[in-house]
């Protein structure tokens, strides 16, 4: 017996699709009206079609549905049946298929966003400002270290990223250029380098610390052989790798070894107290460039477009702010 409810909770998909629902929204009209011609007239099609689709109606349901009398079409207890379920039911259909009104306020999904952690410094806390004010039940869950990055969002466990270029895209995602920065060497004030023309052989004598980078095959950063910047950062000996931005921090801090990071740290008041800037070797422009990449299936999402207009307008403010001009959108 319980498995025979069970089997009852379940869509019979063959039935269904052999189903007209146009028929169920005119038997609907016709319990409201108990009249063809006027159930015709609301539907905006002629009084013939009309009986063509009661006849249809009555076939369906292997029932009359109505029968007439003197006072008009008295439904039958089958009609009457259907009543009771109709109507909430063409409510429930017709809110599934209603155009679907976002408020921010309202919203409350959960959005997973892979993000470096020296970008995620200084965006999450004006990007969780402006929640706080527009959208105070969103909430985001931030990585920095996540490999496979484009297969996580193809399937639906990632729904931005935010990371270096990589070489190739495939066609179902959509990305967004953020802004381009060149790499920069940090050390500890005070270090032996600071202030100097510094060369790639001096360099040598001091190790690295190298903050990991996920997918970095895919960023073909390791395979501009042709940048000095790259071929000289392949043979300097690491001293430490890690994920984690502070670790890195604090480890140039109280040795003499040289973190290549992105100039975003030393725009920070409480990191450029601490840390200097070294020449870069040679006069080459070597330029990273950051992308915003998100999927095709979140395109027509009312809450991802909300929130992806949100990411680009607290970053246009900041490259406004620091005169570098307004994104060039897509």
């Amino acid at each position: 017996m319980a498995d025979f409810l069970l089997a009852e909770k379940f869509l019979d998909i063959k039935r269904l699709g052999r189903t007209d629902l146009n028929l169920l929204v005119a038997l609907q009209v016709l319990l409201e009206e108990r009249s063809v011609s006027k159930a015709a007239e609301r539907l905006y099609v002629t009084q013939s079609a009309m009986s063509k689709t009661l006849r249809r109606l009555r076939e369906l349901f292997d029932d009359p549905l109505f029968t007439r009398s003197s006072a008009g079409m008295l439904p039958t207890p089958r009609a009457l049946e259907l009543e009771q379920l109709l109507a909430q039911s063409l409510f429930d259909l017709d809110a599934l298929v209603r155009p679907r009104t976002f408020n921010p306020a309202d919203c409350d999904d959960v959005f997973n966003i892979v993000i470096p952690e020296y970008i995620s410094y200084w965006l999450m806390p004006a990007l969780m400002e402006r929640l706080s004010r527009v959208a105070p039940k969103i909430r985001l869950i931030t990585s920095s270290q996540v490999e496979q990055q484009l297969d996580l969002l193809a399937c639906g466990e990632l729904d931005f990223a935010v990371h270096l270029k990589y070489q190739h895209y495939p066609a179902e995602f959509r990305t967004q250029v953020l802004g381009n920065a060149p790499p920069v060497l940090l050390a500890r004030k005070g270090h032996p380098l600071e202030g100097k023309s510094v060369t790639w052989e001096q360099l040598l004598n001091y190790p690295q610390v190298l903050l990991s980078t996920p997918d970095v095959e895919e960023t073909g950063i390791m395979v501009q052989l042709e940048s000095d910047f790259v071929r000289h950062e392949m043979g300097i000996q690491i001293a430490l790798q890690t994920p984690h931005l502070l670790t890195a921090l604090r480890v140039i801090q109280c040795t003499d070894y040289v973190l290549p990071g992105s100039p975003l740290l030393i725009e920070d008041d409480e990191f450029s107290k601490q840390l200097s800037v070294l020449s870069l070797p040679g006069d080459e422009e070597l330029m990273l460039e950051y992308l915003l990449v998100h999927h095709e299936r979140t395109v027509h999402s009312p809450a991802h477009r909300f929130l992806f207009d949100l990411l680009l307008e607290i970053i246009d403010e900041d490259r406004i702010e620091r005169n570098l001009g307004p994104l060039t959108k897509f």
